[in-house]
């Protein structure tokens, strides 16, 4: 999946076998740590789909946002249109909040992934430019990131 280069467009391109490791090796600290992070989504054949999770953002020097958690999904073309996204992403919501009692999380996207958009939109997630920032892809272009608030009453059980 990180080796397509639509599915990782927003991204810059594809990711090396070791750079989708090293996510994957963040992800599990991430869980041990925090409670929370991404989590493989299958079919009911077991065939890897995606991932899809609340994942705290480590503290970095030159992170804008600082420390916070992020929904966020990604997943293989052929699982794309199917509600995927939006399913797992809103179980990930309530069980974060549940599991941790987190009272801020985000998700942002670039402009032109209007796909991510229309899932955050489903989820009732609120635009909040006030926090929208950019950062350099590895072939030295500038990328915008638009910012969604979750509204956390929403996914309180």
């Amino acid at each position: 999946m990180h080796a397509d280069p639509e599915v990782m467009a927003d991204l810059g391109g594809p990711a090396t076998r070791e750079q989708s490791d090293a996510k994957f090796d963040r992800y599990v600290q991430a869980y041990r740590e925090y409670g929370t992070s991404r989590w493989a989504v299958e079919d009911l054949d077991g065939v890897f789909l995606g991932y899809c999770g609340v994942m705290p953002r480590m503290p970095a020097p030159d992170h804008p946002l600082g420390f916070h958690h992020e929904i966020g999904w990604r997943f293989k073309r052929a699982a794309w249109g199917r509600g995927y996204a939006t399913e797992c992403a809103k179980a990930a919501l309530e069980h974060a909040i549940a599991r941790t009692g987190l009272s801020d999380i985000i998700a942002y996207t670039g402009p032109d992934n209007l796909r991510s958009q229309a899932v955050m939109k489903r989820l009732a997630l609120r635009r909040d430019p006030t926090k929208d920032f950019s950062f350099d892809l590895p072939d030295g272009a500038m990328f915008p990131v638009l910012v969604w608030s979750v509204e956390i009453e929403r996914y309180q059980k």
